[in-house]
C-alpha cells in the first residue's frame, strides 16, 4: 500500500490500458524501470479533498511543481522538474493502489462507463492536435496509422468538423473510424504526393514522418504524434524547400476528453481488444504487443 503525502489521493485501480508506450518502456525508452501504466480508472479511497472519496477518477500524468516560469504558463506538462506517471520517477497504475496529487484528477461523468473513461488519457493526446493548431473548419486533414492513437485521432478531428482522410493497413480496424464519418483508405505501394495542408502522423513507425512529408503542400502542417524509441532518419531537403512546419504533440488535457466520452462523440469501446486481471499482467502484456492488436485492459480487484 504507497502512502499518501498531503494534496494527493489514494486511489484504488478499477481498469487500466496497455498503450504503445509502455511497450516501448519495455524495450528500453527513457532507461525505464519500475512500476508502468498511465492509462487508468480508479476510485479514490483517500484524500484531503473529502468530496472526492468513492468518485471514479482519471488523471493528468504529469506531476509538476506549480512554482517555475513554465508551470506559471499553464505548462506544466513541461515542468524541468516534474514527475510522469509511469513513465518518469513515479510508480504507474498497474498496480492495485496508487496515488497523484488531487489536482491532476478530473471525475469521471456519471453515464460514461470505465470501459469506455480508461481512454481519456489517449483520447486527451488526439484532442490536444486542435489545442496546439488552429486547423479551420471543415478543412481535409490526412491522418497517417490506424492504430489506437490513429483511431482516435481520427474521430476527434471529424467531431470537430474536420475532413478527415485516414490510411492504414487493416480494413477491420479503419471500420471503427468510417462509422464516424471518416473516409478511409488502404495504403497501397503509393500514397498521395503534396496533397494535402495538414496530415497527422500516428503510424508509430520511423517511415511515417518520411511518408507525411511527401503528402504535405508546401507550407503545410504535420503533427507528430508517434513515440518512436530510438532515431529517426530524414531527409530534411523537402522539409526546408517546401517550408513544411513540424509540430510535435503528445499530452492533452483530460476535459475535452470527457466531455467526447459524455456525448458518445467517439467510440472507444470497440477498439477493447482484450481484458485481463492485473495479476495477469504479463500475458496481457503479450496481446498487446502482438502485431495489430488493439487495447488491451488490465482490471484491478474492484474492476
Amino acid at each position: 500500500m504507497p502512502e499518501r503525502p498531503e494534496g494527493f489521493a489514494l486511489i484504488r485501480l478499477l481498469v487500466a490500458g496497455i498503450c504503445n508506450t509502455d511497450l516501448e518502456l519495455q524495450r528500453g525508452y527513457y532507461g525505464f524501470a519500475g512500476t508502468p501504466g498511465h492509462e487508468f480508472v480508479g476510485e479514490v479511497v483517500d484524500a484531503d479533498s473529502r468530496e472526492l472519496i468513492r468518485k471514479r477518477v482519471v488523471g493528468e500524468i504529469n506531476l509538476y511543481c506549480g512554482d517555475c516560469s513554465w508551470c506559471a504558463r499553464g505548462l506544466g506538462r513541461h515542468c524541468p522538474t516534474r514527475t510522469v506517471l509511469g513513465i518518469v520517477r513515479h510508480p504507474g497504475a498497474f498496480r492495485e493502489f496508487l496515488t497523484l496529487p488531487e489536482r491532476n484528477l478530473r471525475i469521471v461523468p456519471d453515464g460514461v462507463p470505465t470501459r469506455a473513461a480508461v481512454f481519456a488519457e489517449p483520447l486527451a493526446a488526439a484532442c490536444e492536435i486542435l489545442d496546439q493548431v488552429a486547423i479551420p473548419m471543415g478543412s481535409a486533414v490526412a491522418v497517417l496509422g490506424d492504430g489506437k492513437l490513429g483511431l482516435l485521432v481520427a474521430q476527434v478531428l471529424q467531431a470537430n468538423g474536420l475532413k478527415v482522410h485516414q490510411f492504414g493497413r487493416h480494413r477491420s480496424k479503419l471500420r471503427i473510424s468510417e462509422r464516424r464519418g471518416v473516409v478511409t483508405e488502404i495504403v497501397g505501394d503509393h500514397l498521395p504526393v503534396a496533397e494535402y495542408e495538414w496530415v497527422v502522423d500516428a503510424t508509430g513507425s520511423a517511415a511515417g514522418l518520411r511518408a507525411a512529408v511527401g503528402m504535405t503542400v508546401p507550407r503545410g502542417t504535420i503533427i507528430l504524434k508517434s513515440t518512436v524509441h530510438g532515431e529517426v532518419p530524414i531527409d530534411t531537403a523537402p522539409v526546408i524547400v517546401n517550408e513544411v512546419t513540424l509540430v510535435g504533440s503528445r499530452c492533452g488535457r483530460l476535459e475535452p476528453a470527457l466531455e467526447l466520452l459524455a456525448a458518445g462523440a467517439v467510440d472507444v469501446e470497440s477498439m477493447v481488444a482484450d481484458e485481463v486481471g492485473l495479476s495477469d499482467a504479463v500475458r496481457g502484456f503479450g496481446l498487446a504487443a502482438t502485431s495489430g492488436m488493439l487495447k488491451v485492459l488490465l482490471t484491478g480487484s474492484a474492476g
